[in-house]
């Protein structure tokens, strides 16, 4: 490997992957009850390079309570707004100040590429913070005229008001732990709330550190807390707690739908953003060139493991061949590497459980005469490698083609029209993202209110925006994250009558 290509790990970063961790509750470290640990692996070298708390029951409880004090105390959720905006824009600008270590911590634990890392968990963090840090002063109710009929010449003012939901459970994915992540704190401290957030055990040390950078901004101790641990006790105890008001979850659908049955028997607040196995519908009059640039990118970016990533492309008859050819040409084209490599463009995947399921998916359609065409071989040694790979025409019995492979693998399928595409494209149980490509205006808003998906994007894929709300159809959820009313999923409305 050229030495030049190879990024060079912070002085900042190697001691903090040093450390003893442990909890962050009421605003610093403390130790925790449970004495097992859980081993952080480099996915590019199956190395362990960190280990973090397993906690029990008792450590979550105690970072319940934290958040729960700290918001009854009104410490933090009776603060002024512009207060706690300017609390929040300065927790921006310290993840600016620590980008790179940031963005080093975020590669070397989860093993995308430090060109993501830099860009998108820092670079598009930071926009997130701010624009959600700005939705502080943004809380509104509405004034309302009603028509009370009693007593005779009796006058009546009534509105609405929000106040914050109270504690709120933040549970973090492992795919991008530290955007993901700041999207489930920014919204609840904008609202006024508490928070006890949950990052992935394979991939806690970027929230970790945020940890620190909320103190150091201004947030009161109390009011951000974070335990790390497996799912079943940690997040189980979480999850189910009492004292918790509001649940934010992103990660698959099987756990979702645990948590939202729990949640019923407490009536608790939940917004889940759940999996996605998102179709892309290519019409023969689409640009080649701007397609292959999209999905590519769509489709391989973090090495598919995205929620809203396409894995579905459906191209109509008189395209499919040229495009099939220009797709297994950009994908056998794909270098890959450890996310340090800035030249590598297909890294590990996270963890070595993942990388088996996504190998057990191809081997299926292996195992039944699927047509693979499959990128360069991976690099030696013990790194969590998938070659990128295309399925071309699946057939319908194959695992990969319904269920969600979260890793570097696409089909391609020709369809005789749009109609066909659209049928095929909405015979699924998710309903997450999709895109559709097309240089014709009227195809485009004919086609896109037929599809049934939470996100539609039109020569475009898995592009977001702090403004643009998220969020899915059928069982890929409920509820939506950003945009100008993304605090109403942490506030509750208060109606308020005032005879005079």
């Amino acid at each position: 490997m050229n030495r030049s290509n190879k990024v060079v790990t912070l002085d900042s970063v190697i001691a903090f992957l040093k450390r003893t961790h442990g909890l962050y509750i009421n605003g610093g470290w403390v130790d925790a009850q449970s004495r097992d640990t859980l081993p952080i692996y480099d996915p590019a070298t199956g190395l362990q390079i960190a280990s973090t708390v397993d906690a029990n029951q008792q450590d979550v409880e105690r970072a319940v309570l934290s958040a729960h004090k700290a918001f009854l105390s009104g410490v933090w959720s009776r603060r002024l707004p512009a207060e706690r905006e300017r609390v929040l824009l300065r927790y921006a600008d310290l993840l600016e100040q620590h980008a790179e270590e940031l963005a080093q911590l975020e590669t070397l634990e989860q093993g995308k590429s430090i060109n993501i890392a830099r860009a998108f968990e820092v670079g598009s963090t930071l926009n997130w913070m701010r624009y959600t840090a700005g939705l502080s002063t943004k809380i509104c109710g509405r004034t309302l005229d009603v028509s009370i009929p009693i007593p005779e010449g009796a006058r009546y003012t009534a509105y609405t008001r929000k106040e914050p939901i109270g504690v709120v459970a933040g549970i973090v994915p492992w795919n991008f732990p530290l955007m993901i992540g700041m999207w489930k704190v920014m919204p609840a401290l904008a609202a006024g709330c508490s928070i006890v957030v949950k990052p992935s055990e394979l991939t806690p040390l970027t929230l970790m550190r945020m940890a620190e950078l909320a103190t150091e901004a201004g947030v009161p101790d109390g009011v951000f807390n974070l335990v790390t641990g497996r799912g079943a006790v940690c997040g189980g105890t979480l999850t189910t707690h009492p004292l918790v008001s509001k649940i934010s979850f992103t990660g698959s659908t099987v756990t979702g739908k645990h948590i939202a049955r729990s949640a019923v028997d407490r009536l608790t607040r939940l917004s889940l953003e759940l999996g996605g196995k998102n179709p892309s519908i290519v019409l023969a009059d689409a640009d080649p060139q701007q397609v292959i640039e999209g999905l590519m990118m769509g489709s391989f970016l973090n090495q598919g493991q995205v929620c809203a990533a396409s894995s579905r492309i459906y191209i109509e008859a008189p395209l499919f061949d040229r495009l099939a050819a220009d797709f297994e040409l950009a994908v056998k084209g794909l270098s890959l590497g450890p996310g340090m490599d800035m030249t590598a463009q297909i890294n590990p995947v996270a963890s070595r459980a993942h990388q088996q399921s996504v190998q057990a998916y191809l081997a299926d359609a292996q195992d039944k005469r699927a047509e693979i065409i499959s990128g360069k071989s991976v690099p030696a040694g013990d790194g969590y490698y998938v070659s990128p790979s295309l399925v071309i025409n699946p057939d319908p019995g194959l695992l990969l083609t319904r269920n969600e492979v979260f890793g570097p693998v696409v089909t391609l399928t020709r369809v005789a029209n749009a109609q066909e595409a659209i049928i095929q494209a909405n015979d699924s149980d998710y309903g997450l993202t999709a895109s559709l490509w097309t240089t014709n205006l009227k195809s485009a808003m004919d086609l896109v209110p037929r599809i049934e998906a939470g996100t539609v994007w039109v020569n475009s894929h898995t592009l977001i925006d702090a403004n643009l709300p998220f969020g899915g159809f059928k069982q890929s959820g409920t509820g939506r994250d950003f945009g100008v009313d993304w605090l109403d999923a942490y506030t509750e409305s208060k109606s308020v009558c005032i005879r005079h």
